[in-house]
């Protein structure tokens, strides 16, 4: 169940400038997309964040939503909330994983983002996780978005490269390494 446990959860962190949110949900069950919606609002609100809401039609399309407005928008930071329950075809499995490893990618990439896609076994388990005065998933996803942008904010201006650097010479193809 999964009010067993007692997790430690950290503070939400604090702004000098406005965040810009966006949460991209795909509301393929809309009654537990509303409840992750809900608990990711919010926690936005909790930082004066200010948020705008993506649909798309599945879990599989939240990570290529988010890759094209972080390329193409001023959003600090991203929530991806969708559900995917285990049906009778391996079908969960790929949405599961790809979704999962499609939002891994990004956030490696230097995309701020919380992962808020419910991976359930039924709908009962999904109804406890969408709750935002329960386990609250939409909650944690945004909060950890919002950590993400907090140590960006203070980390990210040192100037150093992400990946294998910057080419030093474009004619010869060398690199610099950050």
């Amino acid at each position: 169940m999964a009010t067993a446990e007692q997790h430690h959860i950290l503070d939400l962190p604090v702004f000098a400038e406005p965040v810009k949110l966006a949460i991209v949900v795909s509301p393929y069950y809309k009654d537990i997309a509303a409840g992750l919606i809900a608990g990711a609002q919010a926690k936005a609100k909790g930082c004066d964040a200010k948020v705008e809401l993506i649909e798309v039609p599945g879990a599989l399309e939240i990570p290529p939503a988010i890759r094209i407005a972080h390329r193409r928008a001023d959003f600090d930071g991203f929530v991806a909330l969708g559900c995917v329950i285990r049906g009778e075809t391996t079908h969960y499995e790929t949405v599961c994983n790809d979704s999962s490893h499609g939002l891994m990618l990004l956030g490696l990439q230097g995309v701020n983002l919380g992962n808020g896609i419910l991976t359930v076994e039924n709908r009962a388990q999904a109804e406890i996780r969408c709750d935002p005065k329960g386990y609250d998933a939409g909650g944690g996803a945004a909060a950890a978005a919002l950590h993400l942008i907090a140590l960006e904010r203070k980390y990210g201006s040192s100037g150093k490269g992400i990946g294998f650097g910057r080419p030093l010479d474009e004619d010869d193809g060398s690199f610099q390494i950050a």
